[in-house]
């Protein structure tokens, strides 16, 4: 798998909406450069904030989620 992935890519390896990806990046800093992600350094982030991704998701602000 590539190291580089854009959001929707990221989304589907992780199986959620490309929203949630975006808003968990904003949430921890993690930069999106050029319409892409560092995947390591997204897992990492992830992680390093407890490694609990449903947890974060549900701690989103309400106007991120589409659903």
């Amino acid at each position: 798998m590539a190291v580089h992935l854009t959001p929707d890519e990221l989304a589907d390896a992780v199986g959620v909406k490309r929203v949630d990806i975006i808003a968990t990046c904003v949430q921890l800093g993690v930069p999106v450069y050029n319409g892409r992600i560092d995947r390591t350094l997204f897992q990492a982030a992830v992680e390093g904030s407890g490694g609990d991704f449903d947890q974060l998701l549900e701690d989103h602000d309400p106007h991120w989620r589409l659903h």
